[in-house]
């Protein structure tokens, strides 16, 4: 049988270097808007919404707490999006930002927080303080989410955000994520997604914030290995400092067993209980 478009889609998705993994080497692009798609995975026009804030090496060696010649290595071999702009190379960062996003499922737990120890330094931000907790309004877990459908679950984590007055309007935000949908699936893990736009919305919504559910049942959201998805965050920041730094710490804090206890737990409050004890526990290891 022929592959669906949606699962295509998905494989074309990730189908991108792991950091020290062989993978098909597309080329860099040596000019912007030009050629077929980013390196990486992003289409081109993709980074057209995406922070225009240039780094050169050392500054994304910086970000990603990576070696220099590791950075210059993947970006030479085309695992990494970049330009050469004088012979030099040069990175959005709103491109390595999905980058890394795409990286997650194959990065281990440490190796996330070496890039959120980066991610934060660079912006001035405390990798150490919590910062998935507080972005969870009082009823912004839900349980069970009313949905059955990938474009019913996103309808109803809105509708919680909304409920907790932190949309202006509910419909644009749905379509905004819809958009990051089509672009490429967020679910990066088994059985959790990571739904979110695709650029920080400043003027739509009141504040950046966290919205939780866990549906009954599981529903097709794009996962690469064609697992259904019960757990989903919506991630919606009004800037884009704060968005890979809440990814990263999501991506450090869902491990199996986490990801588990929250499938069991047996109400909304339970689940708030346990992503609490598990944000602790992460940033205790990281002190330790």
């Amino acid at each position: 049988m022929a592959p669906s478009r949606r699962t295509n889609r998905a494989n074309d998705c990730r189908r991108q270097s792991r950091l020290g993994g062989r993978q098909s080497q597309p080329r860099i692009a040596t000019e912007v808007g030009g050629g077929a798609g980013l390196p990486g995975g992003a289409p081109w026009g993709y980074h057209d919404a995406m922070p225009r804030e240039v780094m050169d090496v050392r500054q994304v060696a910086r970000y990603l707490n990576l070696p220099v010649q590791e950075v210059v290595k993947l970006a030479a071999r085309g695992k990494m999006p970049a330009r050469k702009v004088s012979g030099q190379f040069r990175f959005r960062k709103g491109e390595i930002d999905h980058w890394v996003e795409t990286q997650m499922p194959e990065l281990s737990h440490e190796r996330m927080a070496e890039i959120e120890q980066g991610v934060s330094s660079h912006h001035g931000m405390d990798h150490e303080a919590p910062l998935l907790m507080p972005l969870i309004p009082a009823a912004g877990v839900v349980v069970p989410l009313p949905a059955r459908t990938r474009e019913a679950a996103i309808r109803a984590l809105v509708a919680a955000a909304d409920g907790a007055d932190l949309v202006y309007e509910a419909k644009d935000l749905v379509e905004h994520i819809r958009q990051r949908e089509g672009l490429c699936p967020t679910a990066l893990l088994p059985g959790v997604a990571l739904p979110h736009p695709r650029h920080p919305l400043p003027n739509d919504i009141a504040a950046s914030f966290v919205i939780v559910g866990r549906t009954a049942g599981g529903i097709p959201f794009g996962c690469p290995d064609g697992s259904l998805t019960r757990l989903l965050f919506l991630i919606c920041c009004k800037d884009e400092r704060t968005h890979l730094h809440v990814l990263a710490r999501i991506s450090r804090m869902l491990d199996a067993a986490t990801v588990e206890a929250l499938m069991d737990a047996p109400d909304a409050e339970a689940v708030r209980e346990r992503l609490g004890r598990r944000e602790a526990d992460v940033l205790a290891d990281a002190g330790a």
